[in-house]
């Protein structure tokens, strides 16, 4: 599971953690009964403190993307794969709003930045 957090975003921690096992969720690169690494472990990998993902894996949790099963760990629930369209759209969403963030603060107007999205989706369907 690769988890990649940014101090510089203003996205907290924990829900960088929610946001990108969901996204692996619906990716298909998690799938259901996979199991997601020891909160201890995975605060080690990211160098941060073992609560904010445990915080992460109760979000997750109520959420319904995974499951906790005492003594053995945190699994990707069966009801949590592959994730509701609304919850893709979100998570689309959110990453839209960091790319119009930074295009905007590297002032490129909206109108370029369709046009390179555009672009990219031709590049990437005909290979």
């Amino acid at each position: 599971m690769q988890i990649r957090i940014s101090n510089s975003d203003g996205i907290p921690i924990y829900r960088q953690i929610v946001n990108q096992v969901k996204y692996l969720v619906a990716a298909g690169r998690l799938t259901a009964g996979d199991q997601l690494l020891p909160v201890r472990s995975l605060a080690e990998q990211l160098v941060v403190n073992p609560n904010t993902v445990a915080r992460a894996y109760r979000e997750l949790e109520s959420s319904g993307v995974i499951t906790s099963r005492q003594g053995s760990g945190a699994f990707v629930s069966v009801n949590g794969s592959p994730l509701a369209k609304s919850e893709k759209r979100k998570l689309l969403q959110d990453r839209v709003d960091l790319l119009l963030a930074e295009a905007d603060s590297l002032d490129v107007d909206v109108a370029t930045v369709v046009k390179l999205v555009r672009d990219r989706s031709r590049s990437l369907k005909s290979e």
